[in-house]
């Protein structure tokens, strides 16, 4: 069987999911679909695909399996809503939305269709986070003490004057949104479940509405503590995207530019597989979309045996809701327990 994709969205990032699932034998891209009749003519001529400015038009038109949603952030939750009644499956560029409630909808709209929802997070896939993952499933740090994400990245203002919609609150959010959403995915599915932030953002070299720099603190029902520091200020160049979990019998520290290189591996009680992890899983292949070739393997296999993905609706609502948190943190000064309501969160608003 091979799985056919309809991408929704012909920007940045459809480029990467066209070169991820070339390289996939079982999975092809039918059709895609953008406002914009010249960029959609523009990747369906090159693709040999039907083209459209209607995703609606598209899926009555052409047969496929999964719609992949690649528009601005804040356009997932309405297209998702719109179409889950044609009953085809979603892949969802993150964040899956912007609001809480909109998750919600769109997880309850997937499931009353029939739908399955996968939200893109190809850095799981990196192999020093998945030999990382696989240690803390087997306790080796034991009691977990701190887990800390680093994003310092250079985003100059010709980044955000590209597209309109960058570092608006109604369309994309502001670092800790777009750029260190798969971080923070990352910091809580290896940490666990989170009981309360405290945090503070700033805007400080970019002309946007929302944040370029923002800091926050976590504590974990576990008792652990977290940290996030994220920034598109870091100048002239960017300089790491970096992981770190520190427990009572080890230290792990995962680098490069998207959490890609391993840069420390030591635990109290070594195991054969440590004196070579650094050949095994030291790094991510250097071939454009590798990480996302590999997600898009799984969305490939989850639907065609009929089973969830990696990163579900729910997964993926459990990262934005940390979000909406930090900023409603960020905006009121104060500790904000998780599963709340937001009141000052600014997120997805006008």
């Amino acid at each position: 069987m091979t799985v056919r994709f309809a991408l929704v969205g012909c920007g940045t990032i459809a480029a990467k999911h066209v070169e991820a699932v070339g390289r996939i034998a079982d999975a092809s891209i039918v059709a895609v679909c953008d406002r914009d009749l010249d960029t959609a003519r523009r990747l369906g001529e090159k693709l040999g695909v039907p083209f459209f400015t209607d995703a609606g038009q598209m899926a009555e038109t052409v047969a496929f399996d999964a719609f992949s949603i690649l528009t601005p952030s804040g356009d997932h939750a309405g297209r998702v809503l719109a179409l889950a009644p044609y009953g085809r499956h979603f892949v969802i560029e993150k964040p899956m939305a912007l609001k809480i409630d909109d998750a919600d909808s769109m997880i309850a709209a997937c499931d009353q269709a029939g739908a399955k929802i996968f939200v893109v997070k190809q850095n799981r896939y990196n192999p020093p986070v998945v030999a990382l993952r696989q240690a803390v499933e087997a306790g080796r740090f034991g009691k977990m003490v701190m887990g800390t994400v680093r994003v310092r990245w250079a985003r100059h203002q010709a980044y955000y004057d590209q597209r309109p919609w960058r570092g608006t609150w109604a369309q994309d959010g502001g670092v800790l949104t777009n750029q260190a959403a798969h971080h923070i995915d990352m910091l809580i599915w290896m940490m666990g479940e989170v009981e309360s932030v405290q945090a503070m953002t700033a805007t400080r070299l970019a002309d946007i509405e929302a944040e370029d720099t923002g800091i926050a603190v976590l504590r974990f029902t576990s008792g652990a503590l977290g940290v996030i520091e994220a920034t598109t200020g870091a100048r002239p160049k960017d300089l790491e995207g970096s992981l770190s979990l520190l427990g009572e019998k080890g230290a792990v520290e995962i680098g490069g530019f998207f959490m890609n290189e391993l840069k420390s591996w030591s635990f109290t009680e070594p195991q054969p597989g440590d004196a070579a992890i650094f050949q095994t899983a030291g790094t991510t292949p250097p071939i454009p979309a590798w990480n996302l070739e590999q997600y898009l393997r799984g969305v490939v296999g989850a639907i065609r045996d009929g089973r969830a993905g990696l990163v579900d609706g729910l997964g993926g609502r459990r990262s934005l809701e940390l979000i909406n948190a930090i900023y409603e943190a960020a905006e009121t000064g104060r500790t904000i327990p998780l599963r709340f309501r937001p009141q000052r969160c600014r997120l997805g608003g006008q």
